[in-house]
């Protein structure tokens, strides 16, 4: 790792501004900054916020999520948290805390603005994102993310832009999305053998 990128890193993981500086109600935790990065990794997978396990664990999708965001992928778990070859950066590295209904609130809104721009500018080497989930897509495709199922309808379209990296669009992988799946069999037909080629050819 380079050494602003560590410095970086390392300012990251001992964050406090939903604490100390938020935008509306402090966070009402502990930070726990979760990340995994490095200046070798390729290919980078972005999500939403870690959840309560994540939180409890500090390793992104040790989760149900995870393993079928594998399955998607084609990993192995190794293949998986070997930070040399594959970053974990969420749009909002702490978990965010929950709802009235058990649901995961939303990424807190310092978080992005503060860090994203700063961390993606040492990471030139990245070559493939996957955009997991909407806010991931409203992030990094900026006007062209549209809802979510067209946004990952039109995966191909996406991948297809201009520019590196390459972003590929993907529903998140929760329980929550199973009526969507089953909705939508082009996805295990079509998306995911695409998703394991590009996966593959990084790794």
């Amino acid at each position: 790792m380079t050494r602003a990128l560590s410095k970086l890193v390392g300012d990251i993981r001992r964050c406090r501004l939903c604490i100390e500086n938020p935008i509306g109600p402090p966070l009402a935790h502990d930070p726990r900054p979760v990340l995994r990065v490095s200046a070798t990794a390729r290919l980078a997978i972005v999500g939403q916020a870690p959840g309560t396990r994540v939180h409890a664990s500090g390793v992104p999708f040790s989760d149900a999520s995870g393993l079928r965001l594998r399955a998607w992928m084609g990993v192995s778990e190794q293949e998986f948290y070997d930070e040399a070859r594959i970053a974990v950066l969420p749009m909002g590295f702490c978990f965010p805390g929950q709802d009235r209904a058990g649901g995961d609130l939303p990424p807190r809104r310092e978080c992005a603005p503060h860090w994203r721009p700063r961390l993606f500018s040492l990471l030139p080497q990245l070559e493939l994102v996957l955009l997991v989930g909407l806010y991931a897509q409203k992030w990094h495709l900026g006007r062209e993310a549209g809802p979510l199922a067209e946004t990952v309808r039109n995966y191909e379209r996406v991948l297809a832009r201009p520019g590196s990296p390459r972003f590929f669009p993907l529903p998140h992988p929760s329980w929550r999305n199973n009526a969507w799946l089953t909705r939508n069999s082009w996805f295990d037909a079509e998306l995911v053998p695409t998703l394991q080629r590009e996966v593959r050819g990084l790794l």
